[in-house]
């Protein structure tokens, strides 16, 4: 066993060539807090910036070799996961997590890719939601997978606060609800001149709710902006931060990245 300097963060997620989203970003964002990077490759896709034209899915062995692999050198501070594609490949993550006493896992369940492609099958989701949910530290849908999983439209905070309690209800422990989907919302304070829109964020920590808002960056946006939310939050947690204090790091962090991306144009 290593005795690593830096706390590890393992990413077990898919594999973008493009670099945009999946395991790249999230090791970029684990170095950028300051912690070594592991990752298990759950999916090889064939994407870019435009298009995704498809994905080879890894078998539960495949995943299982890596994980092990990881496990038996080197001690594990935090988890994220990311593209679940298979039932196979839930199962074997969720056997893992029970089985290797890994810290709590940040799970990102993602549903499509930026350009709409899905990225998991029903048997799969059905999988996450029952065996893998209840066992994350925090779970951090989007808007779109929120009201996939609640069946339930979200369209401001209220609704995003009964949303992440109806999460709460089906086992998760705790529930981080993306806003971006929603767009600038206006600012609760009323001054003049006024604030500019917000882009809102909403945790529930069993039962504490704290409502996140920033200046809501306009522009293009940029891919992988869940996965590298999801993994800063993991590094937070290797680096011994509570849940809302790492939420609060890694929602800088990404206005940093979005801010600089709207610079490059």
């Amino acid at each position: 066993m290593s005795n690593n300097v830096n706390p590890v963060a393992l990413t077990i997620a898919g594999f973008d060539p493009s670099a945009g989203a999946g395991v790249v970003p999230d090791i970029q964002a684990f170095t950028a807090f300051g912690c070594d990077a592991a990752a298990a490759v759950t999916s090889l896709t064939f994407q870019n910036a435009d298009t995704f034209f498809g994905a080879a899915h890894q078998s539960a062995a495949v995943l299982r070799e890596q994980l092990h692999s990881i496990l038996a050198g080197t001690r594990i501070a935090s988890v994220k996961t990311g593209m679940l594609p298979t039932s196979e490949i839930v199962r074997e993550v969720v056997k893992f997590v029970r089985e290797s006493k890994i810290p709590a896992p940040v799970v990102d369940p993602l549903l499509t890719s930026t350009s709409g492609y899905d990225l998991v099958d029903d048997d799969a989701w059905a999988l996450l939601l029952r065996d893998l949910m209840p066992l994350g530290r925090v779970i951090t849908p989007n808007i779109p997978e929120a009201e996939r999983i609640t069946g339930q439209r979200i369209s401001n905070a209220a609704e995003m606060r009964q949303a992440a309690h109806h999460m709460r209800k089906m086992g998760a422990n705790a529930v981080l609800i993306k806003g971006g989907h929603l767009g600038g919302q206006p600012a609760e304070e009323t001054l003049d001149p006024p604030l500019p829109p917000q882009a809102i964020d909403l945790l529930d920590d069993g039962g504490e709710v704290t409502v996140f808002r920033q200046e809501w960056i306009e522009g293009p946006g940029m891919r992988g902006t869940g996965c590298r939310l999801s993994a800063a939050i993991a590094a937070g947690l290797a680096n011994g931060k509570e849940l809302k204090e790492s939420v609060a790091a890694a929602k800088r962090f990404v206005a940093d990245q979005l801010a600089q991306s709207k610079k490059r144009g």
